[in-house]
């Protein structure tokens, strides 16, 4: 495995993805500045944010690792499975955008959004546009070309926080009959989104021009029996992620559901730097896989790829938690605070994710993706069930067992079907040493903010300084375990 190579395509997509996100970070104590946790706006943010991911999976079904599969077969033309995707994807995405608009009203209703179909209305543009370009940005990884997929996000990013920014913080005189019509800045949000969205929609336009390249038939219905079974795995895949986030104001309706759903959305951002580190890797890690797919050492590129990601995932998760002092005002005020609590349970259940992607390449690179769809399924059965029996009772923290136990389902399900179909070698005895050192350090970091009186809300503090001092030793510790797992990878 070139993990040079790995490193260096990891850190150039991670720049997009990491900065990207941390300046729409940046945006959350902005957002919850100017929308109070109890007028339940951001909840209504997190509400719609959901709907837009899975439709987003809807939308492109499976089609970004079809690209993959395909521009790599033997006898397949890389430019005629482009075109072909890029026409597909079109396709449903024109149908998607016609019948939402033509039936608005009744959607916006049935959703709850009845005052403000627009808010709708433009997160359906948005993700049409957002899969669409989905497509074209698989096409960059695919070409390797890092440079102007990163480019091309920051054409998006960089836009939409200086807007957001000049929105809401700048004074409201000029627009201020707006400012309260639109919910005292939620339909900013979206309205900003759409625009920047756009933009990076006629800077693809070189892309574009691969509609042009032609149209297979045939290559058409040999991918969408290949893709099939990833659309039901992204769906299932897709509601571990927010299935939590559209059922919530169903299982705790009126405006309660809606402050308790803002106040874990805006804390479950700061457990998305897990997320960050995940995607950035796909992006890397995925072109490499499939591109030596026909290499007899790709077991060993699996095997190596899983240990990298396991120990820096836990190198990320020991991390947020010891600064969490600092990290958590990204969370916005402390009216957001009392959510911190599910941190710890939704990065680790974004650990057990990311896990569950590295095995998932056993039945990609053999072509029964049905398993993923089958475990991944499964997987969710056990989020929604959780959440359904106990999101009632005990709010947004049984979202987060939610997600622990429904990806942790998941990622066991994948590992041991896996190791019959495809056999693996995983150094699982690295894995176990990792997992138990993260656990013991965190642990006696636990031990130590209690025995020095502090709490996640604890006001900053020399106390709470020395605590995050007390911490820097502990990472060192899991540091010197990392470097030392580093050497034995080729």
């Amino acid at each position: 495995m070139n993990l040079k190579s790995l490193a260096k395509d990891t850190a150039i997509y991670g720049l997009s993805s990491i900065i990207g996100r941390f300046l729409n970070y940046l945006l959350v104590p902005v957002y919850t500045l100017k929308i109070a946790a109890e007028s339940g706006g951001y909840g209504i943010v997190t509400n719609l944010y959901a709907y837009t991911a899975l439709l987003l999976v809807i939308l492109t079904f499976g089609m970004e690792t079809t690209l993959f599969r395909f521009s790599n077969k033997d006898g397949e033309d890389g430019k005629m499975v482009y075109s072909t995707t890029l026409r597909l994807v079109g396709l449903v995405c024109l149908v998607f955008i016609g019948a939402v608009l033509a039936f608005l009203h009744p959607i916006s209703g049935a959703l709850g959004y009845a005052d403000h179909p627009e808010y709708v209305g433009c997160m359906a543009l948005i993700v049409a546009q957002d899969a669409f370009q989905a497509i074209m940005f698989s096409r960059l990884r695919q070409q390797q070309r890092p440079m102007r997929f990163v480019a091309l996000k920051f054409a998006f990013i960089i836009p939409n926080v200086l807007l957001n920014l000049a929105l809401f913080l700048l004074p409201h005189a000029s627009y201020g009959a707006l400012w309260v019509k639109y919910n005292y800045g939620v339909g900013f949000i979206f309205f900003i989104n759409l625009v920047c969205t756009t933009l990076v929609s006629l800077l693809f336009i070189p892309e574009i021009k691969g509609l042009f390249y032609g149209w297979d038939k045939g290559l058409a219905k040999r991918m969408l029996g290949y893709t099939w079974p990833l659309l039901l795995f992204g769906i299932v895949g897709i509601l571990n992620q927010v299935a939590d986030k559209i059922l919530y104001p169903w299982l705790v309706p009126g405006p309660e559901g809606k402050v308790q759903l803002g106040i874990y959305g805006a804390c479950v951002k700061i457990a998305m730097i897990l997320a960050l580190l995940t995607q950035a890797f796909r992006y890397a890690y995925e072109p490499l896989v499939f591109n030596g797919s026909r290499d007899k050492d790709s077991p060993e590129t699996l095997r190596d790829g899983m240990k990298f990601f396991v120990i820096f995932a836990l190198l990320a998760w020991l991390a947020v938690l010891f600064y969490l002092p600092v990290l958590r005002y990204f969370a916005g005020t402390g009216s957001y605070w009392p959510g911190l609590k599910v941190i710890p349970i939704v990065m680790m259940a974004e650990i057990f994710m990311g896990i569950f992607f590295n095995l998932s390449f056993w039945y990609k690179l053999s072509d029964q993706t049905w398993w993923g769809a089958l475990i991944s399924f499964i997987g969710a059965a056990v989020m929604i069930g959780i959440n359904v029996a106990f999101v009632p009772k005990y709010g947004y923290i049984a979202c987060a067992w939610g997600g622990f136990a429904g990806y942790g389902t998941a990622m066991l399900l994948s590992y041991f079907i896996g190791q019959k179909k495809k056999p693996v070698p995983y150094d699982m005895t690295n894995f176990f040493t990792a997992f138990a050192l993260a656990l013991v350090l965190e642990a006696a970091s636990r031990f130590i903010q209690g025995s020095m009186g502090l709490s996640d809300a604890s006001p900053m503090s020399w106390k709470l300084i020395l605590w995050m001092g007390i911490n820097t030793v502990l990472i060192a510790v899991y540091g010197a375990f990392t470097l030392k797992s580093l050497k034995s990878l080729k």
